[in-house]
């Protein structure tokens, strides 16, 4: 079973090519976990809803999602984004569904009660959580039904709160739990660079512990991806490639591995 997850602005340059690969390799059992926050944005705009975001003290920008931009983020990440993927894939033949992290409560969540911030002049201020959260739990019931019946799963990182709202939740956290719960063979992080950059060149192979070690010198996007990616091979994962989904055929990394790769094994 493989685990890929896309981010928003590789999936606006490249969606085709990603679904195509995906296409491609259909049979080998295939949760496609998607981004899509640029796309979010350009809605909430045209619904008269001005986006939010806010930086943490490691220096992580994102979404900050009150109850408007929730429901702008739920119909196009879980409606419009996510189907016409499933229908793409349709047309080329592919057993597909579609669904988010709400359904069958595949990913439940906790929200965040208030979150710590920056302000524009480097301050450090305490704000409503919003409904952004951080998952609790994963429900492999249903995933792993449907990867059993040949279907490739397209997941939406929308999950259930645990007071029954809808939260927003990190894509790359959504698809490492999912990875880590089915004990997946590769998890897979498209995004769009070539992969962890450090002194001018890829890192292509690293253990979870050395990559713990490196975290105080990787900016704050790679940052949380190895963090998430070591924690990932650590609970069983067999291996996470992090690498650019925007080349002509970005899971190529399957068989011939590119980008950086995170394993237990001795290199």
């Amino acid at each position: 079973m493989i685990v890929v997850k896309a981010g928003g602005r590789a999936l606006m340059q490249n969606r085709n090519k990603i679904l195509d690969s995906i296409a491609s390799r259909a049979k080998m059992g295939i949760i496609f976990v998607h981004g899509g926050g640029d796309i979010v944005s350009e809605y909430s705009k045209k619904m008269g809803i001005e986006p939010k975001f806010v930086t943490s003290p490691q220096g992580i920008r994102s979404r900050y999602t009150d109850e408007n931009e929730m429901d702008v983020y739920n119909m196009v990440m879980s409606g419009k984004l996510n189907k016409e993927m499933v229908s793409y894939l349709g047309k080329q033949g592919v057993k597909v569904v579609g669904i988010s992290g709400v359904d069958a409560s595949v990913l439940k969540a906790e929200r965040k009660k208030k979150i710590v911030v920056v302000d524009e002049r480097g301050r450090k201020r305490v704000i409503d959580g919003g409904y952004t959260g951080t998952i609790v739990s994963v429900n492999t019931e249903l995933p792993r039904l449907l990867i059993e019946q040949g279907y490739v799963v397209i997941l939406s990182p929308v999950a259930i709160g645990t007071e029954g709202e809808l939260l927003n939740v990190d894509g790359d956290q959504a698809a490492a739990a999912i990875a880590k719960a089915l004990r997946a063979e590769v998890l897979v992080i498209l995004t769009d660079v070539e992969g962890l950059i450090l002194d001018g060149q890829l890192v292509r192979e690293i253990t979870p512990r050395e990559a713990r070690n490196l975290l105080p010198r990787i900016g704050a996007g790679m940052n949380r991806k190895m963090m998430l990616a070591a924690e990932a091979v650590e609970a069983g994962v067999e291996r996470c490639i992090i690498c650019s989904g925007l080349t002509e055929e970005p899971l190529s990394v399957l068989e011939q591995e590119h980008g950086t790769v995170v394993s237990m094994r001795s290199f």
